[in-house]
């Protein structure tokens, strides 16, 4: 390893993830999703799991989405069938935005986390019938419906994460929220209560007409949450104002 030296170029710019759904022959383009993966407001800290996502992207405009699609997308499902791959599920595509164009900087084979909080709610269509088609290789017959309402989740952590945190710190006030969806992470139960049992505990997502209506939503919700040393982030989205 102390032989090789590798030069790769510096790109400077916001981040955007992109999901698609391929059969290995067609495909379908999921929700973009933008995420936030510092620990600290204004992006400072430990890098973490995510601790928050917002969707659509408002820089993911019509010019950006077809040269992604162009330049990124279809080359990469055209690669999968060249190497006779026959992969059937997601394909992740962690995005840069440079000038306007975009640049890959990650590839994974799953729906990202909190992204998916974030993606899947846009999803109108009926998800189970997209995975039936892409698992039978019928994708290029099936559309995906997608919500022109935005949405953005809020991760509620335990203090400390991503380094040591405490556990079993009882959580009141989920049965409270009704304006939005409620994911459990790290959550587990005792004696009738439930507990903390990871750094990730709750993502709490909401729709809105945009990603601050949206984002106002879910912190209004977060708010009827409490456990001890409870933290989440509040700056979400004011990047990108």
């Amino acid at each position: 390893a102390g032989n090789k030296v590798v030069i790769e170029e510096y790109l400077e710019g916001i981040e955007c993830s992109v999901f698609v759904l391929t059969d290995g022959n067609s495909y379908a383009i999921l929700p973009e999703a933008k995420d936030y993966k510092r620990i600290g407001e204004n992006n400072t800290g430990l890098n973490t799991g995510g601790m928050g996502a917002l969707s659509p992207v408002p820089f993911y405009d019509k010019d950006f989405a077809k040269k992604t699609e162009e330049r990124i997308i279809i080359p990469t499902i055209k690669g999968i069938k060249q190497e006779n791959m026959n992969y059937r599920g997601f394909i992740f595509f962690g995005l840069m935005n440079v000038g306007g164009n975009p640049y890959v900087i990650e590839y994974n084979v799953r729906m990202g986390d909190p992204e998916t909080e974030a993606v899947l709610p846009r999803i109108k269509s009926d998800f189970l019938s997209l995975l039936t088609a892409a698992s039978e290789k019928k994708l290029s017959n099936t559309k995906v419906e997608i919500s022109k309402e935005a949405t953005a989740t809020v991760i509620v952590v335990s203090e400390g994460y991503p380094g040591h945190y405490e556990k079993n710190k009882v959580i009141t006030g989920i049965e409270e929220i009704t304006d939005s969806i409620v994911f459990h992470s790290g959550t587990t139960t005792n004696n009738d209560n439930t507990v903390t049992s990871g750094g990730r505990v709750l993502a709490i997502s909401s729709f809105g007409k945009d990603i601050f209506e949206a984002i106002e939503k879910s912190y209004r919700s977060v708010k009827n949450i409490h456990f001890e040393n409870m933290y989440y982030r509040k700056d979400l989205g004011t990047d990108l104002k």
